[in-house]
């Protein structure tokens, strides 16, 4: 996962996403980080549905996850935006 989150943070988002889609197909105990890291990743490309999508599986699997902070988080975020301003 630490090479996931530094692909990620060095913007590398794709191949971020990509190995997490790989991971995600196997069992294993961490998936509710891997789906956090995913939402992170679709947050850094602007896709925010996918990443609210990504936080809440995460969240639905710990709900103790950090995703959970992230997914208010984005949450605040989409609903100050204002469109009409942004259109201006």
């Amino acid at each position: 996962m630490n090479t996931i989150k530094e692909l990620i943070n060095q913007g590398k988002v794709e191949q971020a996403i990509q190995q997490l889609d790989e991971i995600l197909q196997t069992d294993f105990s961490g998936k509710d980080e891997a789906y956090y890291l995913r939402g992170n990743a679709y947050r850094k490309q602007g896709n925010w549905q996918q990443a609210l999508n990504n936080y809440q599986y995460a969240i639905d699997l710990n709900p103790e996850s950090p995703a959970k902070h992230a997914h208010q988080m984005a949450m605040d975020i989409l609903n100050f935006y204002n469109k009409d301003m942004y259109n201006q």
